[in-house]
């Protein structure tokens, strides 16, 4: 059993508190992943989880037992560090057995595991090698391979791609999922990359500030994020300033720094939103559809004038005229950076698709305002 359960979890260097009253328990099997900026919190969350830390105030359990105040050695984890911390007087075999030997496994017996493990890895042929002598992805493999020959209840992983190179990476996250699904353990994984997390996660944890903001499944946190710092964090967004116009029981009207009076539909009385209030629309490019003024039509309205939300099947549609300003290509998709009124709001579409824009040229974007997200001045979302 490797439940883990943190509770009230605290860091404390001096008058700099690094981490602030976390609590969270990761279930029997689970990979979670920490994710956030650095000085977030989420390293010295995974060292005190590891023994590395000792916690200011809280409690750290492990199954049934609590381990707070237990050193590294006296806890059923292993950890993979950023810098994969190898011997290099030993071999790729002998730094992979070497925790087993820690555990007094005779020496024909270690070797055997180690071999096994490395198998598992892909590096079996690299077994006698000068660990110093690999690449980046290999020196990776293999300090995974030790940490998991001693067959720990909990995986800790802290930052352990970040030193790779993009593919590499990518690949590298494949090969942990599986991993992951092939041990069936508990995982706890730290990273900084958003696309890394989205990766791996069976759930991701948010952190800010030394707080454990908001936990959720990976497709939970980006489409109900909590507050307006895990909008922004996860992925790309447009914030557009605006000011509520006026209320009714289906809808909201915000007067916004577009120009236009942006028409947002709402179940309830949007946590009682009141006229003259401000608030921060968040549209994301993926909900944003772009299209030629000439193919618009007269639905595309010249640039300053008023586009009316129109309501279809309990969908508010809005619609903006702006200019081309920028075209940023990349890869696949391209960004377009589009002056509106005062301000600027970037849209994307895939290379695939037809019409391409060029700089200078006016073209409306629409959206549907359901799916537009709301945030006060204080960050905390509009529940709408």
């Amino acid at each position: 059993m490797s439940e883990i359960t943190l509770a009230g979890l605290e860091k404390r260097y001096g008058d700099t508190l690094a981490v602030e009253d976390v609590s969270v328990t990761i279930d029997d099997g689970e990979l979670l992943c920490l994710l956030g900026p650095s000085g977030s919190g989420k390293s010295t969350t995974l060292r005190m989880l590891a023994g590395l830390e000792t916690p200011t105030d809280g409690e750290i359990r492990i199954g049934d037992e609590d381990v707070t105040d237990r050193p590294a050695y006296e806890r059923t984890t292993a950890t993979v560090f950023q810098d994969w911390a190898l011997f290099p007087h030993k071999t790729v075999l002998e730094n992979v057995a070497f925790g087993l030997k820690m555990q007094g496994i005779g020496k024909s017996e270690r070797r055997k595991q180690a071999r096994e493990m490395l198998e598992r890895v892909r590096m079996g042929e690299y077994a006698d090698d000068d660990p110093m002598n690999l690449s980046g992805g290999q020196k990776q493999r293999v300090a995974l391979a030790r940490s998991l020959a001693v067959n720990p209840d909990v995986l800790l992983l802290d930052e352990p791609l970040s030193n790779l190179d993009k593919r590499l990476s990518e690949d590298m996250q494949i090969e942990l999922r599986e991993i992951h699904a092939e041990l069936e353990e508990t995982f706890v994984h730290v990273t900084h990359d958003q696309d890394e997390a989205f990766t791996l996660a069976d759930r991701i944890g948010i952190m800010a500030d030394g707080n454990l903001v908001q936990v959720g499944e990976p497709n939970e946190v980006y489409e109900n994020p909590k507050n307006r710092f895990i909008e922004g964090f996860l992925g790309d967004t447009n914030f557009v300033a605006g000011e509520v116009e006026r209320t009714t029981t289906e809808s909201i009207h915000v007067e916004t720094e577009l120009g236009r009076e942006v028409d947002l539909p709402t179940t309830g009385d949007a946590d009682a939103l009141a006229e003259g209030e401000s608030v921060a629309l968040s549209l994301r490019p993926e909900v944003l559809s772009i299209e030629s003024t000439d193919v618009a039509g007269s639905d595309g309205n010249a640039e300053g004038e008023q586009a009316t939300p129109v309501r279809t099947d309990g969908s508010t549609t809005n619609a903006v005229v702006g200019t081309v300003e920028n075209v940023l290509y990349r890869g696949s998709t391209i960004r377009y950076s589009v002056a509106v009124e005062d301000t600027s709001v970037f849209v994307e579409r895939t290379v695939a698709d037809s019409g391409a824009f060029d700089a200078g040229d006016e073209i409306r974007i629409s959206w549907d305002g359901a799916d537009v997200l709301a945030f006060r001045d204080d960050g905390s979302r509009v529940d709408l």
